[in-house]
């Protein structure tokens, strides 16, 4: 398999907290691998990191190959890294068809263009019915559909889900991830981070990647990682036991 993103060894300290100590992963093309852990395990900063936020005290990230340690936030969007992120801000002012034109522009300067992307991506994400709806006031559930919406506009082969489902009812969460486990058919992979809905990671996650107070604990299968005392006792507690088959 083709490496699409690589972590080595990445540590993040702010001041004289490790947020992120010494963690690796590799995310092949066409995967779906959820971060999972508690409040305060080092998701965000991981997917920080990544995005070009924050730059690691050590370590290196490598996108398609390429170093992408100290790059800027602009330059690894337009690589091909976009994100979402846990509290959704579009431009209220905008209709939900101009908000995802803006992450089409990214790569073409046709109205036109811009406009036939966003409409199929929208599509995609069973949103066309409020193309033309102002982003004030959506619901919160939509309001998700439409940052991955904005993230995919920009071309990615690289799309980062920080919290996608938080705050939906389950039958929300549940219809969402359906869609994110169809983007790989556009040649995404997929970074997730989920604090405690289970049901989304087993649903659709080729792997887990397991943080404890920003050290990687465990990783492998959903199946098989909720089964592991470690992960039990740091994060899921007895009852996850149910949800592996």
């Amino acid at each position: 398999m083709t490496a699409v993103l690589e972590l080595q060894n990445v540590t993040k300290r702010f001041g004289g907290l490790s947020a992120v100590k010494s963690v690796s992963m590799t995310l092949n093309a066409g995967e779906i691998v959820f971060i999972i852990g508690p409040n305060g395990a080092g998701k965000t900063t991981v997917f920080n990191l990544i995005s070009g936020f924050f730059h690691p005290n050590e370590g290196a990230i490598l996108f398609q190959g390429k170093n992408v340690t100290h790059m800027s936030p602009h330059r690894i969007a337009r690589m091909g890294i976009g994100r979402t992120v846990q509290i959704v801000k579009p431009l209220a002012g905008l209709t939900v068809l101009e908000n995802v034109m803006l992450g089409a522009f990214m790569h073409t300067r046709l109205r036109s263009h811009a406009e036939g992307e966003a409409a199929k991506i929208l599509a995609f994400l069973q949103m066309g019915h409020l193309s033309k709806s102002p982003a004030r006031g959506l619901p919160l559930a939509a309001l998700k559909r439409l940052e991955i919406a904005r993230a995919r506009a920009t071309k990615p082969k690289l799309i980062l889900l920080d919290e996608v489902v938080s705050g939906l009812t389950t039958s929300e969460a549940m219809a969402l991830a359906d869609l994110v486990k169809r983007l790989p058919e556009w040649g995404i992979s997929v970074v997730g981070g989920v604090e405690h809905v289970m049901q989304v990671v087993m649903k659709i996650a080729d792997r887990v990647i397991v943080l404890d107070h920003g050290a990687k604990i465990a990783e492998g299968a959903p199946a098989e990682v909720v089964k592991l005392p470690e992960v039990i006792e740091a994060y899921l507690g007895p009852k996850y036991k149910e949800l592996a088959p």
